[in-house]
């Protein structure tokens, strides 16, 4: 880790080029910084969220905990640009904010040597073995909340036992989200002591975002359907299927436009990354279709086709930060993205609580209970792939009572499954103060 540390700095400049974001305080992820740390009454929380995803369930958990220890600051800690930008909209008059310490002993050390936390909690699956180890030496607990594990990278750890098995020992206490994760934990002898379940079940969407997006999509005369944090090969494999049924092929195949499936619907792709935007919309406009990017919008929203079929037909691009729910509001469907190769797929906890069903591809293994627990609550459907996703979506979107019957099953589904956050703040809260009465490896 130490050798590799010119290797990330020559990552962090290339990531910088894209996202300016990457290039902030690059000192802070060798443990140097510029600034004391003041002094403060109350405990100093550190929870480390890496990214995106695990930054806005970090919000939820933030919450349940000021409720328990209003005097708490909060240090909040990320590995990318998005992450941190998010993680921002946390924070309270007098917290703290720093890139994760890169995982060499001495960056470690002179990150919590600086900071002085009273408990660290990672958020899902980050475990870093010299940042684990410097914190159990240290006496100081460190805890993995929300955790999940996939089968994936159950297997990958086995692997890497010599690392993996002292890393997961020396935790203070585990919280996976299901009882199948927990099992999986168990076979690195992590120190698991209870099941909340999902803290992104308790995130509320900005009911703000999800009234806008559905003001906007009745004001067309046809159904959206999202491609949601799509990735690399899928939008293209996507633009290939319409472009099948584009006005200009049909026709060739002597078929009637309007009896297309780009022009019955209005498709939206929302990439995952930001980083891939203008790739994205390069890519739409190399298909042979018309893009307009949420960027452009403005108040206003869209602009709305002017005819039924629409030659070229115009894709929108999702090109903002923290809108999902706006993205979920004007959806009528979403293809869940990363579902459709083989990365696992992405969360889909948020498009239910929007109330908009999912169509997901085979490849849901990084979310393979919530995956599964929707699919049997009627708020997803399963498919084989891509071509039959964009039928079945068609589908479903014709459907007008089918489709109000999944809608009500999203609500259902992500109603049924709040309530981590205040078992997980009662967790943490004990093991910190457990670890204070010199109870360090009390559960």
């Amino acid at each position: 880790m130490w050798l590799a540390q010119p290797l990330l700095k020559l990552k962090l400049k290339r990531r910088g080029a894209q996202e300016p974001g990457y290039m902030h305080a690059i000192d802070e992820r060798f443990g140097r910084y510029s600034a004391p740390v003041p002094p403060h009454d109350g405990p100093t929380v550190w929870i480390h969220a890496v990214s995106l995803g695990e930054t806005r369930a970090a919000a939820v958990l933030v919450a349940a905990l000021r409720k328990l220890m209003p005097d708490m600051r909060l240090l909040l800690t990320h590995g990318t640009a998005t992450g941190r930008a998010e993680g921002a909209k946390s924070l309270q008059p007098g917290d703290l904010q720093a890139w994760q310490p890169w995982d060499t002993v001495g960056a470690t050390q002179r990150f919590l040597k600086h900071f002085r936390p009273q408990i660290g909690v990672l958020m899902e699956t980050e475990i870093w073995p010299n940042l684990v180890h410097t914190c159990h030496v240290r006496q100081m607990p460190l805890v993995l909340a929300n955790a999940r594990l996939s089968e994936k990278s159950l297997r990958q750890a086995q692997k890497w036992s010599g690392l993996a098995r002292p890393a997961f020992a020396e935790l203070n206490a585990v919280w996976p989200q299901t009882p199948t994760d927990a099992q999986r934990f168990h076979q690195l002898d992590a120190p698991v002591r209870a099941v909340f379940g999902n803290l992104k079940f308790d995130a509320t969407p900005d009911d703000r975002q999800i009234a806008l997006g559905r003001k906007t999509r009745a004001a067309i005369a046809k159904p959206v359907v999202m491609f949601a944090s799509s990735r690399v090969g899928e939008e293209l494999a996507l633009l290939q299927i319409l472009k099948a049924f584009s006005p200009v092929a049909l026709m060739e195949k002597g078929r009637v436009a309007t009896d297309s499936v780009v022009n019955q619907v209005q498709w939206l792709i929302v990439p995952r990354h930001p980083q891939r935007f203008d790739a994205v919309a390069e890519l739409i406009a190399a298909q042979g279709f018309t893009v307009s990017r949420r960027s452009t919008w403005g108040v206003q929203g869209p602009e709305l086709p002017k005819a039924a079929a629409e030659v070229p037909p115009t894709i929108w691009l999702g090109d903002s930060l923290g809108e999902m729910a706006l993205y979920f509001g004007l959806s009528d469907v979403a293809l869940l993205g990363g579902s459709f190769e083989p990365l696992g797929g992405q969360n889909l906890i948020e498009a239910a609580a929007c109330g908009c069903p999912v169509v997901m591809g085979p490849h849901t293994f990084n979310f393979a209970e919530a995956a599964e627990q929707a699919l049997a609550a009627g708020a997803a459907l399963r498919v084989a792939d891509l071509a039959e996703a964009v039928n079945v979506a068609g589908e479903l979107v014709a459907d007008a009572p089918r489709l109000a019957t999944a809608r009500q099953a999203c609500e259902d589904f992500a109603h049924a499954h709040q309530g981590a956050a205040q078992g997980l703040a009662r967790a943490i809260v004990h093991v910190m103060n457990a670890s204070v009465a010199g109870l360090v490896r009390t559960g």
